[in-house]
């Protein structure tokens, strides 16, 4: 029997995340932080000491970025150039930026993405034929698994950052290549986003001694901030050579919109007439890549060291303290740290409520599927705005917690009260 759409939806649980918004929602979904981007903002009308913001060198509030970024606007509005890129979008400055970014990343070419999700969706599709065969990391970011998705042809996963699984992978897809005609593309990422973990690098590449395939990295979280020049999580491994193509976002070290891929020359001509998500999508606002150039010319610089040296203090500060509590925060090597909680789903609730509402600190509580089923964690990002007194206090906070947790405090309590009158 035919059955209405938006019935079929009004009847189902919401999804794995939408099943909670009665209580969620506004709160530990769609919360709403207030203020100037930073360490110190609001939330629920308190002032909070904010952990969760992708601002990994605090260039949000740059007051040189801040006054390039208004200037641009007055100078172009939002709307200039109008059309995508292939047909009136293209401008000498969008091109500046192209050549800055392949410099940068010591590659021939490099495409601008309006968004970085959209983009790698793209570059998969555009990559791969029905007769080729990707090989990838089994807890890759979602934006590649949804390019991956797309691709008709087979597609094999390899065990998390388990370089003999993607050896043992590797084989099967080079049999099948052979029979097929096609080729393989891996597929990892430099920075895992929730675990803080780095992407197996080095292993993958020394794999190409053994087998014939082109590597792809997702470097959202490694652009700017790892490497000795920020230049990602393949210059921190010295295997930039090695990386065919490599992606960077916007949206962590920059602060702002957009992202790029970068590779040889030829490759990025053939990704430019055939990546559907810019070939039929607005060319990114002239402004938005007026301020990228900006925040990479500092990133690129003395300053863009110092911050980076800064935020590796807090990092390791975070991380240590963490430990020497006796927090579990798994293989977590970048400037993401996640807390993960020994108890269930209720008691973490209370515990992040306490957090936000006694504590005044905000951190996003993250599971399943999110991260794999069975994980329960904190998610905390360091910042080069965060200073080493905030570290300390909430490492205070987090010792706190962990001697009430272990006195069954939050086993009930908190969470209700605070999402229902907030």
């Amino acid at each position: 029997m035919q059955k209405d759409i938006f019935e079929k939806i009004r009847e189902s649980s919401g999804g794995p995340i939408g099943q909670y918004r009665s209580k969620a929602d506004g709160y530990f979904a769609f919360p709403k932080l207030e203020g100037e981007l930073g360490p110190n903002m609001r939330f629920n009308g308190q002032d909070v000491l904010c952990w969760s913001l992708n601002n990994y060198l605090g260039l949000a509030n740059h007051p040189e970025i801040r006054k390039t970024d208004a200037e641009a606007a007055a100078r172009w509005g939002m709307a200039y150039p109008m059309g995508s890129r292939m047909m009136t979008g293209q401008t000498a400055l969008h091109e500046e930026l192209e050549r800055r970014l392949a410099a940068f990343e010591k590659k021939e070419a490099a495409f601008l993405f309006n968004f970085g999700y959209q983009g790698i969706i793209s570059t998969i599709d555009s990559l791969v034929s029905r007769h080729d065969i990707i090989v990838y990391d089994a807890e890759c970011h979602a934006c590649l698994l949804d390019g991956i998705r797309l691709h008709i042809g087979d597609k094999f996963k390899f065990r998390h950052n388990d370089a003999k699984d993607c050896d043992r992978v590797l084989a099967r897809a080079s049999a099948l290549a052979d029979e097929k005609g096609g080729g393989i593309l891996v597929i990892t990422e430099g920075v895992f986003g929730m675990t803080g973990a780095l992407g197996i690098l080095d292993e993958i590449v020394a794999l190409k001694k053994k087998y014939k395939f082109r590597f792809m990295i997702d470097d959202a979280h490694g652009f700017g901030v790892m490497g000795p020049h920020g230049r990602g999580t393949s210059e921190h491994y010295g295997v930039m050579d090695g990386v065919d193509i490599y992606i960077g976002a916007y949206a962590k070290a920059m602060a702002t919109i957009g992202g790029f891929v970068a590779s040889e020359k030829d490759i990025i001509t053939y990704l430019r007439y055939n990546m559907r998500s810019q070939m039929y999508a607005k060319a990114l606002p002239m402004p938005i890549v007026e301020g990228c150039l900006k925040r990479l010319e500092i990133i690129d610089s003395p300053e863009g060291d110092e911050r980076r040296a800064h935020l590796w203090e807090v990092t390791r500060r975070l991380q240590n303290g963490f430990r020497s509590l006796g927090y579990e925060i798994g293989p977590a090597q970048a400037c993401v740290t996640p807390v993960h909680l020994k108890c269930g789903v209720d008691q973490a609730t209370n515990i992040a409520v306490d957090l936000r509402e006694n504590y005044h600190i905000f951190c996003s509580i993250v599971t399943y599927p999110v991260i794999p089923p069975g994980m329960l964690i904190f998610r905390i990002i360091s910042t080069a705005a965060h200073t080493i007194a905030d570290v300390d206090r909430t490492l205070d906070a987090f010792r706190d917690i962990k001697e009430r947790l272990d006195r069954g405090e939050y086993d009930k309590g908190f969470a209700d009260k605070a999402i229902i009158t907030q």
